[in-house]
């Protein structure tokens, strides 16, 4: 027996200002997230991303086709109400940042990680205020109370629709660091992305490609550039 879904019920979907920002309609009729809060959204941009979505579907609903949906749902009804505790949980990435854990050998590993990894960090200690500081293995070890208080600053300083797009640059990456230069387009997200990926790329070179493996991070890389894009037309920026 095949699973229901829910069918398209309207012929239009369309952008509407709202209080608080933009809204999308269907028919006239204003949508609304799982929680039944009105989906409002801070730019027209990303009320537009939202509104493509709902057009883009045919017979049946796929939640799946609508990442920017998913998103500010996210937002409003998960992220807005428990601001702080996710703040937090993102933050504390930045004690544990994989950046700062280093292979000692072999030395061209090293070496990929030092090429690519220390200009990130100097990035960070210049546009952050905070300087962390390497490790070389994977046995944690903290970082100074003053980065991580100001990194974590940075965070909650974040709005709701910034930190639910954050969530997925950092989570995915492992690194507060590239969170951040994902958000302030450091470097384009397929470049970052790459840096998330040296370890992993140094097995591949070694023993193979695992097919499996791939399909996973060709998901968590689309999921990471998808959540770059609406981070910034949250913003209002171009992506």
């Amino acid at each position: 027996m095949s699973e229901w879904a829910p069918k398209r019920f309207w012929k239009t979907a369309e952008v509407a200002e709202a209080e608080g920002g933009f809204g999308v309609t269907l028919d006239g009729r204003t949508v609304k997230t799982p929680a039944k809060a009105s989906l409002v959204v801070p730019t027209s941009a990303l009320a537009q991303a939202i509104a493509a979505e709902w057009d883009a579907q045919i017979e049946q609903i796929d939640p799946a086709s609508m990442p920017y949906t998913r998103g500010a749902n996210a937002a409003i009804d998960k992220v807005r109400i428990q601001h702080g505790e996710v703040a937090d949980m993102l933050a504390d990435y930045g004690d544990s940042d994989l950046l700062c854990y280093r292979a000692d050998s072999p030395a061209e590993l090293a070496a990929r990680q030092a090429a690519g990894w220390d200009p990130m960090l100097d990035w960070a200690e210049a546009r952050l205020g905070a300087r962390l500081e390497t490790r070389i293995g994977i046995m944690h070890a903290p970082q100074t109370p003053q980065a991580v208080t100001t990194l974590r600053q940075q965070v909650h300083n974040l709005d709701a629709f910034e930190l639910a797009a954050f969530h997925d640059l950092v989570s995915l990456t492992g690194s507060l660091v590239l969170g951040f230069a994902a958000a302030f387009e450091q470097a384009t997200a397929p470049e970052i992305w790459a840096l998330s990926r040296i370890d992993e790329d140094w097995q591949q070179e070694l023993w193979g490609a695992d097919e499996e493996a791939q399909e996973v991070a060709d998901r968590k890389q689309a999921a990471f550039l998808q959540a770059q894009r609406f981070f910034l037309i949250s913003q209002n920026r171009p992506n």
